[in-house]
């Protein structure tokens, strides 16, 4: 089976982050979590609560990374998953992250951003004339870098699948489950 990148770190979402990292080693594919160091990232759960303009934010769990992006050799993985939470928002300049991103972007790998994921996408300029799906705030970032932004639960554009947010997991770990066979078949 593939093996399959994780880039998360301190306020990555919880669901987001640990939901494909379990649902890949469901289907049997080696997972690993790259964080800017090898430490225990904290995750943040975000959630909607009445009364509150935006989502609310809570700690999460404490998940371990398997390495730090310094020690990622993209080269060895079949697909990238970028989950959302705030961590996508300091991620991005990581020039460890820009490089993993490069790689996977220049031998068109399947990617799978989620919520704010693909602001690491923009950043490095590989959005530019994509379709790609991400929470509503971050549509205006998205489309100054170049970026068609849907609102759809979940968009497939090539070798990119994006989702809105945690609530369209099941249909978006289905397409990215889905073009994982495609692109690296056991």
């Amino acid at each position: 089976m593939a093996r399959v990148l994780i880039l998360a770190g301190d306020a990555s979402e919880a669901l987001e982050t640990v939901y494909p990292y379990q649902r890949l080693l469901e289907e049997g594919h080696e997972v690993h979590l790259a964080a800017p160091s090898k430490k225990k990232i904290q995750l943040v759960v975000h959630d909607f609560e009445e009364g509150f303009d935006t989502y609310t934010e809570k700690p999460g769990y404490l998940w371990d990374a398997d390495l730090a992006f310094c020690d990622v050799r993209p080269e060895d993985y079949a697909a990238l998953v970028i989950p959302g939470g705030r961590a996508p928002e300091y991620l991005r300049y990581d020039t460890h992250v820009r490089r993993i991103v490069d790689h996977f972007i220049g031998e068109r790998k399947l990617i799978a951003v989620q919520c704010h994921g693909p602001l690491i996408l923009a950043a490095t300029g590989a959005l530019k004339g994509r379709r790609t799906a991400g929470w509503p705030t971050v549509a205006a970032d998205l489309e100054a870098a170049g970026a068609c932004y849907s609102g759809d639960e979940v968009v497939v554009d090539d070798n990119l699948v994006s989702g809105l947010a945690w609530p369209a997991h099941p249909a978006w770990m289905r397409k990215v489950v889905a073009l994982l066979r495609e692109h690296a078949p056991a």
